[in-house]
């Protein structure tokens, strides 16, 4: 296996809004971006998959309500200062960047006093209609006009097909003793497998960006990209790079409820506009464990339709949205043609939904520059962790993170570049290439899938919406041995994507499981629960 060896300023992994956002505000700077896709095409990250909105503002003195309702969505154990910041630069990031750069069609209001303005919607957990977006698909209208002015950027150089397999660190990947015996360890950039030739090349970077999304792909019923497993916070760990938060993980309340490889999302905007979810026999069961019904956060309403199928054996409950006043078919098109063509119409009937895992809400520590604890190395998006979302993300702070912080974070790049400039040659050049000591062609994709299959039930099984020690003691144990198997595998066979693929679920899932079993506390959407609490069917 012949390896490339190439120099960027700012090497870029992850194509979503975040990584797209950092990559333009640097380039418009005069900082040339390398950028890598894992997939080659370019709608497989998950801000293309976002439909309710992103949060804008409710009026010109909503900072301090936004930023009460991201505290209290997170059960107060957010970093106060991310959710501020977030309150405060969310609207300028979107009135620049999406409004005047990207110019982004979001859906106008046609209510008395209000015309000509951006329509605002409302979401669980938001005391104020404060959300912005474009029908049912704001993620993919933001992303199709973004990646449109990412790719007519000369000082970005997008490479699809490109998986990451692990960070470089003067630390780890140098020749010789010089580096090692350095106390601060520094990112170099990153080994990447190329799909096309099947090489893994060597991509040596100033700045190194980790913007690779969720992990709900390592967990059995999930709405993510095929790509979300984890691969940001697989390699950070690698790295030594700390983490936080990584037991919470958030399962959104309302996917279609059908056997598939990635669940449908149902929008939490269908229930802002008055959907409602009931049981079997029709009944509003929300009110019985939070006075919003409907609107409670995430957390509580993905727990109490667990709690009610427990009760009741069912296998899934409903959302009718037959009573709202809007015209579905033209506010909800997305939702609208996706349940049709699984054979419901929703205007007639209610919607079958289920819980599954959706958003990562801890990960890569940073603060609020996007710095992680490796020197040059910079997290953003999903993957990063900056204490915004605390126990339990509210609903559209997503893309507006990944917004705030891309735009943040190539601004704190831009000024480490200007003043430490590029890393040394000397440095550059002690970092070593990718050794492959794979020879056994034993990448049959059916152990692969069995390895999957292990990793999704367990996690889905026992590191769900609710967690006991049992539960996760048995998660510890089982994924233990399967990453000491998978590691040996890994390194015995020729490098492919499905291969790096299954090395970073492995990891991240086993990451996800020692903090939840770690974590003794029962808070927001780490549901851990004593025997005795478990519901009784």
């Amino acid at each position: 296996m012949s390896t490339t060896r190439s120099h960027t300023p700012v090497l870029l992994i992850g194509a979503g809004l975040a990584g797209c956002t950092a990559a333009l505000c640097l380039a418009r700077q005069g900082i040339p971006v390398t950028m890598l896709t894992a997939e080659t095409s370019q709608e497989s990250a998950n801000s293309w998959l976002a439909q309710g909105g992103i949060i804008y503002k409710a009026d010109d003195h909503d900072v301090a309500s936004l930023e009460k309702d991201i505290l209290e969505a997170g059960w107060h154990h957010n970093n106060p200062e991310a959710a501020r910041h977030l309150a405060e630069e969310g609207p300028k990031a979107i009135d620049a960047i999406l409004r005047d750069l990207v110019h982004v069609p979001f859906d106008h209001s046609t209510e008395p006093g209000r015309e000509g303005r951006w329509d605002l919607t409302r979401e669980g957990g938001h005391s104020k209609a404060r959300i912005i977006h474009a029908a049912d698909h704001t993620g993919r209208t933001i992303m199709e006009h973004m990646y449109a002015t990412v790719l007519k950027e000369p000082n970005i150089r997008v490479l699809s097909g490109y998986t990451a397999i692990d960070l470089l660190t003067s630390h780890h990947q140098t020749k010789g003793m010089t580096y090692r015996y350095q106390l601060e360890n520094t990112c170099c950039g990153a080994f990447v497998f190329n799909e096309a030739t099947g090489n893994v090349e060597t991509i040596l970077a100033d700045v190194t960006v980790l913007a690779t999304g969720g992990v709900s792909r390592v967990f059995l019923h999930g709405t993510n990209a095929s790509g979300a497993v984890g691969a940001g916070v697989a390699m950070a760990s690698r790295a030594f790079v700390r983490l936080e938060g990584v037991e919470f993980v958030q399962f959104h309340p309302t996917t279609f409820f059908h056997v598939e490889p990635r669940r449908f999302l149902i929008t939490e905007a269908l229930r802002g506009e008055g959907g409602r979810i009931i049981n079997t026999r029709g009944e509003r069961f929300l009110f019985k464990y939070d006075e919003r019904g409907e609107l409670a956060p995430r957390d509580i309403v993905s727990q109490a339709i667990m709690d009610e199928l427990l009760k009741s054996g069912e296998p899934c409950v409903f959302l009718d949205a037959t009573h709202v006043e809007h015209d579905l078919e033209t506010r909800f098109p997305t939702v609208m043609q996706n349940c049709l063509e699984r054979g419901v119409d929703i205007r007639k009937e209610p919607i079958p939904v289920v819980p599954a895992a959706h958003y990562f809400c801890g990960g890569i520590l940073t603060d609020l520059a996007g710095r992680t604890t490796l020197d040059r190395l910079y997290a953003i998006g999903e993957c990063a962790c900056t204490g915004l979302h605390g126990a339990n993300r509210l609903a559209s702070t997503s893309l507006l993170e990944a917004l705030v912080w891309g735009r943040d974070a190539a601004a704190s790049i831009a000024a480490r570049l200007g003043k430490d400039g590029s890393l040394s040659p000397r440095l550059l050049e002690a970092i070593v290439d990718w050794e492959s000591s794979g020879s056994e062609h034993n990448d049959d994709p059916a152990l692969i899938a069995q390895d999957w299959t292990t990793i999704k039930t367990t996690m889905w099984n026992y590191v769900g919406i609710s967690r006991t020690e049992a539960r996760l003691s048995r998660a510890f144990e089982e994924l233990r041995d399967l990453s000491r198997h998978i590691y040996d595998f890994y390194h015995n066979t020729p490098m492919s994507k499905p291969l790096v693929d299954l090395f970073h679920g492995c990891q991240t899932a086993y990451v996800i499981t020692q903090a939840a079993l770690r974590n003794r506390h029962k808070i927001g959407c780490h549901n851990r629960v004593a025997p005795s609490e478990r519901p009784r069917g």
